[in-house]
């Protein structure tokens, strides 16, 4: 099951693939982490015309290593205004109720899927990386959710872990497809194991109830003919875009080459951004500092 067997590529046909994949194919025998009770609470909670702060505040509240992050986030530098907050109120108010919800969501996914391997280290710093990098392009696109934005860099390659701790020999995998420069990552993936980090994210994101349009845009993050597609959505393509921009900022800080990905369909993905060559590095300057404090 490759990218390029998509033909319609609308949301409702990666829904069918997923299940089909999930019944009959390669992903039947694999072990997707239950979503955290609480994170389906948060997630019901939030999808409120008015969320409701005192439920957001109670879900914070039931777990004390959770209710520590917060406050840890709340205190840092990024967030820290005048005297350091004390209680688990002060920090939400200081957060605000979005923020408060975006810490929450981070603790319970990386409580609720472990990842403990050489082969991905750093998973979730990198993680962390890539959903601020998300929020800070919306903030400088018109119309685009940062909230969204946020929650797709965070499950964005969420498959990885995933993959590493159900599918036999995954691990052998990771480092062939590294090495290799005569196929794509994706290519390895499934010639090894007829399935890709891609599905698998997707699948994570359909199980776990996020909105159709994230379950959608992980699954098409490495398939960039996607931006050319006019039977995908709208906002679909434009996380798919946006996250290629994210992951070039993110190598960029860390000193690595540019992907292929990158090489290949930069220009298609700052032109459907509506975004100059030269914007993304005038970014940095203000996105960096956010990237260390991520």
């Amino acid at each position: 099951m490759t990218a390029t067997t998509l033909t319609l590529g609308r949301s409702a046909a990666i829904r069918e693939e997923l299940d089909q994949a999930r019944r009959r194919g390669p992903l039947n025998k694999l072990t997707i982490p239950p979503c955290p009770v609480l994170l389906t609470q948060l997630q019901a909670a939030m999808a409120e015309p008015e969320p409701d702060l005192n439920e957001v505040a109670r879900i914070a509240a039931s777990d004390v290593a959770m209710s520590a992050t917060l406050l840890r986030t709340a205190n840092s530098p990024a967030c820290a205004v005048g005297q350091p907050v004390q209680t688990l109120g002060q920090a939400m108010n200081r957060l605000g109720l979005r923020h408060t919800a975006d810490v929450l969501t981070s603790f319970l996914l990386q409580r609720a899927i472990k990842v403990d391997s050489p082969h991905l280290q750093r998973f979730w710093e990198r993680a962390a990386k890539m959903a601020t990098a998300m929020a800070f392009i919306a903030r400088q696109l018109p119309g685009m959710s940062a909230d969204v934005a946020r929650t797709y860099g965070l499950f964005c390659h969420v498959g990885f872990p995933v993959l590493l701790q159900s599918m036999k020999g995954y691990g052998g995998t990771l480092m062939e497809a590294r090495a290799r420069r005569d196929q794509s990552f994706i290519a390895t993936e499934n010639a090894n194991h007829r399935t890709d980090h891609a599905v698998v994210g997707a699948l994570v994101a359909r199980l776990w109830g996020l909105a159709p349009a994230l379950v959608t845009a992980i699954r098409l993050h490495h398939d960039l003919d996607a931006l050319a597609d006019d039977s995908i959505e709208a906002e679909v393509r434009t996380l798919v875009a946006a996250g290629l921009v994210a992951e070039q900022l993110m190598r960029r800080h860390e000193a690595l080459d540019p992907e292929t990905d990158w090489l290949a369909h930069a220009s298609q993905a700052l032109a459907w951004l509506q975004v100059s060559a030269d914007e993304p590095l005038l970014w940095e300057e203000q996105l960096f500092p956010l990237y260390d404090e991520a």
